[in-house]
């Protein structure tokens, strides 16, 4: 396409009438941004008027000038027009050769000696309060200029970041130019002019604004300040008690942990126990952080891996001499110091399976459904110290007690606390220790008085584990889902299940809050 300059007596093209391309280049009229702050707009805005008054063509109005009305290079010092609000520069406003002479050649000169002053001034004196001249003097100038260049305006305001604010005419003589900067410096007034307060007004509401916006900004994002000072809130997300905890689970998996682009490691412990706490669908948590569906799965299963191989000895077996040093009252009362540890069993619903095996050995007749049942196991104190694996909801109690290792935890003269339907005592016997759970009724109509003071001992102390069964699914609502079937395969190179994992992490968890058995003292408070 061949462009044109507009100007008067220019009639340069972009082309010569061979094809072969000149070397300039062509500057549309500058446009008038209104939605940029008052002074971009009222820059914008005379420099417009600048660049009409300058062609001085008829057909050019403010409000009506056609995208191919242009001006070549050659009316430009630098050979293209100057930033819009570098208003000292020559280029601001084209002044070469312009058709006509109401329009006098700026120097460039002027301009270098004018950057070199102001230099000069910001090494030496610092800092200047007040203007260089206020709105009427301006005004009257600019009256001067335009009756002196018939009512040709080029009026160029500058304001300089130390309260100096310069207002020349471009396009003036180097010689009248020199004698008002002269005058400026000479004459430097003590009051700020009109516009310099409202730029300091405009300034300080916009810092407010920055600021009150960066406060909310840190209150919604996953950072270390959406929890820090907020106990509510970390019982709330995580299942903690205080921040102070996170932060010491947080510092010893942080090392282990995947690194990611888009997430952080607290970022990433936090999703993980956010969704153990809230049973939050990953398609939610995505979403929260702008990352995908895949990522975030990848994460939460990282994260659990870490926290199960970091974390899992958390849930151990204490030694007798432990033990029996903290024993409760209530348990000394009635059984001495010999309890070990209080049994029972829970079941987490699953899918149903396809395969025929894993159906049958998968459904639950106490529950009526497909489940995965774990035996817990409690000190006297209120502390998980023991977690099976998954089994199968057809499990019995006594099956799985026999199988999943506690028996061999069991150290002569133990006492175990249990329900009816654990039917272990031979296999506790075998071990020297000893089974108490509360007497049959069937076959016999009633009790006898002794049965019932030991049913009712036995009962009032085991009643701590479901306790614990109750605390573990009120803190973390992923316990009370339907969990997938692929959670029920082992994971690779190991001999448990990824819902084994689950299980296990969330003891943790609950080992680090305040026992429900042991009451904490009132007098201790969180340092966090």
């Amino acid at each position: 396409m061949v462009r044109t300059c507009c100007v008067v007596g220019c009639n340069v093209r972009s082309y010569d009438r061979h094809g072969n391309k000149l070397g300039l280049s062509f500057y549309a009229f500058p446009t008038w941004k209104q939605h940029q702050g008052a002074q971009v707009s009222d820059v914008t805005k005379r420099r417009r008027r600048a660049w009409i008054a300058a062609v001085r063509r008829a057909d050019i109005k403010f409000c009506s000038i056609s995208r191919y009305h242009l001006v070549c290079s050659r009316h430009f010092h630098s050979g293209k027009p100057a930033y819009e609000m570098d208003q000292t520069n020559p280029d601001w406003v084209p002044t070469l050769h312009m058709g006509h002479s109401e329009i006098r050649t700026s120097h460039s000169d002027r301009h270098r000696r004018r950057t070199q002053r102001q230099q000069k001034k910001a090494l030496v004196g610092g800092f200047h309060n007040g203007a260089a001249k206020c709105e009427g003097e301006a005004s009257a100038e600019v009256t001067t200029e335009e009756q002196h260049h018939n009512n040709l305006v080029i009026l160029a305001e500058g304001q300089i970041c130390d309260g100096q604010v310069e207002a020349e005419v471009t396009g003036a003589d180097a010689e009248n130019g020199d004698l008002r900067e002269r005058q400026t410096e000479d004459q430097r007034p003590t009051i700020d002019c009109v516009r310099c307060v409202q730029s300091r007004a405009e300034i300080n509401r916009l810092l407010e604004e920055n600021r009150k916006l960066k406060s909310l900004l840190d209150k919604t994002e996953l950072n270390e300040n959406f929890l820090q000072g907020d106990t509510e809130k970390v019982k709330y997300y995580t299942g903690l008690t205080c921040f102070a905890i996170f932060m010491s689970v947080l510092d010893n998996v942080k090392a282990f942990l995947p690194t990611s682009k888009k997430l952080s490691h607290f970022q990433m412990l936090l999703l993980t126990l956010k969704r153990l706490r809230l049973d939050l669908p990953v398609q939610h948590l995505s979403y929260l952080c702008t990352v995908s569906h895949k990522t975030l799965s990848s994460v939460f299963a990282d994260t659990i891996d870490v926290l199960y191989a970091r974390l899992g000895i958390l849930v151990h077996w204490p030694e007798r001499h432990c033990l029996q040093a903290t024993m409760p009252p209530q348990f000394m009362e009635t059984f001495g110091n010999q309890v070990a540890i209080i049994v029972d069993c829970f079941e987490i619903r699953t899918e149903r399976p396809s395969n025929l095996k894993a159906h049958a050995q998968t459904y639950s007749h106490y529950k009526g459904t497909h489940t995965m049942k774990y035996l817990i196991g409690i000190t006297p104190q209120g502390a998980i110290s023991f977690i099976s694996k998954g089994w199968g909801g057809r499990a019995s109690d006594k099956h799985i007690t026999e199988q999943c290792g506690i028996l061999n935890k069991l150290l002569p003269g133990d006492v175990v606390l249990a329900d009816r339907g654990f039917d272990i005592r031979d296999a506790v016997e075998m071990m020297c220790a000893e089974v108490k759970i509360p007497a049959f009724t069937r076959g016999f109509c009633q009790l006898d008085a002794k049965d019932i003071e030991n049913t009712r001992a036995i009962a009032h102390l085991r009643i701590h584990v479901e306790r614990v069964i109750g605390s573990l699914r009120k803190n973390f609502n992923m316990l009370h889902t339907t969990m997938p079937i692929r959670s029920l395969l082992p994971c690779e190179g190991e001999d448990v299940t990824f819902l084994d994992k689950i299980v296990r992490v969330c003891c943790v968890l609950v080992n680090m809050c305040p026992s429900v058995v042991v009451k904490p003292d009132t007098r201790e408070t969180c340092s966090c």
